[in-house]
């Protein structure tokens, strides 16, 4: 696969009419292969990670926030870059999950052409799946660089997607506590 993208990297370099026998040009296709390969979309041909849960023993309650966790992902739509933080909490029930985890699942669906919303719903769906809870928030804010780069050049904007469950939906005590703690500084 990599020889493949390398072939077709190197077919469109020329097409832009770049010296592909320039030095710092040469090997640029074979970067570009294994860059996509091995580090942006490395999750791409791969299942969702394996998470063990754990029984809820101690039957917590209170709500377990994650926040500024903080990813990459490519813009499936101009191939550039959005820089983005996740932060989610759920409350739990049955079962709860090291906290870790929340960072790997983030990546595994982040390392993909990916668009912010389907992004979002994908987290979500997870864990809701994973702690057989409704009761989880996940919110996503992006700088997305085809924002920056492109003719708009919008320098400052940031995308906030939210998706909020059962009682974040239907308990505005659950959803200020919630934004109130993203709220206080790192």
């Amino acid at each position: 696969m990599i020889k493949k993208l390398e072939r077709a990297f190197y077919n469109f370099m020329q097409e832009m009419e770049l010296n592909m026998n320039d030095a710092s040009l040469k090997d640029t296709p074979k970067r570009v292969a294994k860059m996509f390969m091995t580090e942006t979309c490395k999750w791409l041909y791969e299942l969702p990670p394996k998470i063990t849960t754990f029984p809820n023993d101690k039957e917590y309650s209170w709500m377990v926030i994650v926040k500024w966790i903080e990813i990459n992902s490519l813009c499936e739509h101009h191939f550039q870059p959005f820089i983005w933080t996740l932060d989610i909490a759920y409350i739990p029930k049955n079962k709860i999950v090291w906290l870790s985890k929340f960072s790997r699942v983030a990546d595994y669906y982040a390392r993909r052409p990916q668009v912010q919303e389907r992004l979002t719903q994908q987290i979500y769906d997870f864990w809701e799946k994973q702690l057989e809870t409704e009761d989880i928030i996940v919110r996503i804010n992006s700088e997305h660089f085809c924002m920056k780069l492109r003719w708009v050049e919008e320098k400052c904007s940031n995308t906030v997607t939210c998706i909020a469950g059962w009682v974040f939906m239907k308990n505005w005590t659950a959803r200020d506590e919630f934004f109130n703690h993203l709220k206080i500084w790192k």
